[in-house]
């Protein structure tokens, strides 16, 4: 199952970074930037051919490589700076713009085609107030299921176990982990029959809850619950694809925010006097550190787990991934399409010239702190791999 994930992961990663730059490839064509390769995976090359026409223009290198981790687009006089007939950098602003947002658009597209696929044959809900379109939405919920009992509470001495289906508490049926909290909190401290079932066949057992003071920390019950929802659509469906996608855009775009200032906070309390502040900073570190994952750990610890999940689980991931590409590209971070951007408006702005040498320093810079941060990342997820 490891090997099959990593292969699945290989190839869809591959498939949505050579989008991002088909996009790049494509806008450049149309607005008359000369497309001069495009290739699949890094060098160096397994096989090379240039026929004298194709749909990216004349000439135009075909390439696959021995790196099969993305791809790549090359284009005549890449810099700002560069000029001549079919240059990027004899391009407009705005033909820049374009050529430069172009994979961040892809990857939101296909992220957004996705959600639309998942909409029509079952969205897997993943965020408490997830949108839904009350005139073409039908939430499928999965049976209440016993995901955790506490040591010598109620349900343990009731005999209940993990992976029973609570159907029923003092004859109030449950269907939702709100349903189950309310209905014992009705009965707390009494004696009740609680209604399950179990591999297909239905059981009741009485069980004695916690009161109202037995219950702080440990709960009535004393279960952790698990429930999945879908959320499915019919002709509204691309709707609620986009409407996901733009919700989750969102959520990404906070979550960087929130990773951003719990690594700066970190790294920036590790100076600290007080061993109080150290520690927090320590934590701020540790979860930065176990919400971000990289190649490995998606490779080797994301796609494996989901593709035992089914096929919604691996589109879902797929769908996340190319609309987290998206998000990051359009950052201002050096060496990505966002960061480039930013670079190129900032000096036209300032009204200073970006030579070739200062671009390629700026680039330089970013690429490295990227290729830190990779290491670091990856030297996490190796840790996760392992353990």
């Amino acid at each position: 199952m490891v090997i099959a994930g990593i292969i699945v992961g290989l190839i869809i990663l591959v498939l949505l970074v050579v989008v991002h730059e088909l996009g790049h490839a494509l806008v450049a064509k149309r607005n008359g930037v000369e497309v001069e390769e495009f290739g699949i995976g890094f060098p160096p090359a397994a096989k090379t051919w240039q026929p004298k026409q194709s749909f990216l223009g004349q000439n135009v290198t075909f390439s696959l490589n021995w790196l099969p981790l993305g791809g790549f687009v090359r284009l005549k006089g890449e810099h700002d700076s560069a000029r001549g007939a079919g240059t990027y950098g004899q391009a407009s602003f705005w033909i820049k713009t374009k050529i430069l947002l172009a994979g961040v658009t892809m990857n939101w597209l296909v992220a957004a085609l996705l959600f639309t696929i998942l909409a029509l044959v079952g969205l897997p809900k993943v965020l408490p107030h997830q949108v839904s379109l009350p005139f073409d939405t039908v939430v499928d919920r999965s049976p209440l299921q016993v995901a955790q009992v506490a040591d010598q509470s109620p349900a343990q001495r009731a005999g209940l176990k993990v992976g029973d289906q609570i159907t029923q508490i003092d004859q109030q049926s449950v269907a939702t982990a709100a349903e189950l909290s309310a209905a014992t909190k009705a009965v707390a401290g009494r004696t009740v029959p609680v209604k399950y079932q179990r591999h297909g066949t239905e059981h009741t057992t009485m069980a004695t809850l916690n009161d109202e003071q037995q219950a702080a920390g440990a709960g009535y019950l004393g279960v952790g619950s698990q429930q999945s929802e879908q959320l499915r659509a019919t002709y509204a469906a691309p709707l609620l694809g986009l409407a996901t996608t733009g919700q989750l855009t969102i959520e990404t775009l906070k979550g960087v925010g929130d990773l951003l200032v719990r690594a700066t906070t970190g790294f920036i309390g590790q100076f600290s006097g007080s061993e109080q502040v150290k520690q927090q900073a320590k934590a701020n570190l540790d979860a930065a550190a176990g919400s971000v994952a990289g190649p490995v750990g998606i490779l080797g610890v994301l796609f494996p787990s989901v593709l035992s999940s089914g096929p919604q689980q691996v589109i879902l991931l797929a769908a996340v991934i190319s609309l987290t590409l998206a998000v990051m590209n359009i950052l201002p971070i050096p060496a990505l399409d966002g960061g480039r951007w930013f670079t190129m408006t900032g000096f036209r702005l300032c009204r200073q010239k970006l030579t070739k040498q200062r671009e390629e320093a700026i680039q330089t810079i970013g690429f490295v702190v990227l290729l830190v941060l990779t290491i670091m990342v990856t030297w996490s997820d190796v840790g996760k791999l392992f353990s």
